[in-house]
């Protein structure tokens, strides 16, 4: 399928650097835009315990990919896109269930 998105990764001019996360799509309500949201979970040494975080990240979301609410997704970093997305969706890895 082809796009006409100038900011696409594949059909158009925006190349993928940096680093790649993967995540899971908590919103897709923006027009091409998804949030990403991955949970980090560390040790901290002084008390032994683990310490859970989670960080949410606004990704442009492709036509030609299309990633939907619940997918789980790989994102890279790309230049800043606008005000508060310098990610894009680069594959979606498993598909949300349908009746979930």
């Amino acid at each position: 399928m082809d796009c006409d998105d100038k900011n696409c990764f594949v059909h158009g001019s925006l190349k993928v650097r940096g680093s790649r996360i993967v995540g899971q799509v908590v919103s897709d309500k923006g027009k091409r835009t998804v949030i990403v949201e991955r949970n980090i979970s560390s040790i901290m040494p002084k008390y032994n315990r683990i310490s859970k975080e989670r960080s949410r990240v606004a990704a442009h979301n492709p036509p030609c990919i299309n990633a939907k609410l619940g997918d789980t997704v790989r994102i890279g970093e790309t230049r800043k896109i606008s005000k508060i997305k310098a990610w894009t969706v680069v594959e979606v890895i498993t598909k949300a269930k349908e009746n979930a």
